[in-house]
């Protein structure tokens, strides 16, 4: 196809979602998909069911970005900050380490680790990575297959 001197190329056709509410996440993989696959519901689907087939023992540790709330002294604001948590087994069991505990808290074994996480997603607006070896990254062993 020959294009006339000094015409300039159309530009290709790019998909490209705004951004709406809070969700980003489902607009950047519809955006790097190009195409309009995830919606919110399906985006929290696939969250809550990843829960059931993790393979723990083969995960480092994880770290949640959580909301918090915002307070002055004994007073409470009603905004939300955004937290950084990270659990960890130590010893066949699961804590919390959170640093704005003042000391680690045991959620006890593989069920009480679910369920910390079950209900930190059940607030919304949670995001949960996960900490593997290079290794268990590359064989994809982090989640069940049963």
């Amino acid at each position: 196809m020959s294009q006339v001197p000094g015409a300039q190329p159309s530009p290709p056709s790019v998909y490209h979602e705004r951004q709406r509410l809070e969700l980003c996440a489902v607009h950047a993989l519809n955006n790097v998909l190009q195409q309009q696959l995830f919606s919110q519901e399906a985006a929290d689907e696939i969250c809550k069911r990843p829960l059931s087939q993790l393979a723990l023992p083969q995960v480092l540790g994880l770290i949640l970005n959580l909301p918090s709330p915002v307070s002055l002294g004994l007073l409470s604001l009603p905004l939300r900050r955004r937290h950084w948590v990270a659990l960890r087994q130590v010893d066949g069991v699961y804590y919390n380490l959170d640093s704005k505990l003042r000391a680690p808290e045991a959620l006890g074994d593989e069920d009480g680790v679910r369920a910390f996480l079950a209900a930190a997603l059940a607030q919304g607006l949670c995001e949960v990575l996960l900490v593997v070896t290079k290794e268990v990254e590359e064989k994809g062993c982090w989640l069940r297959t049963d």
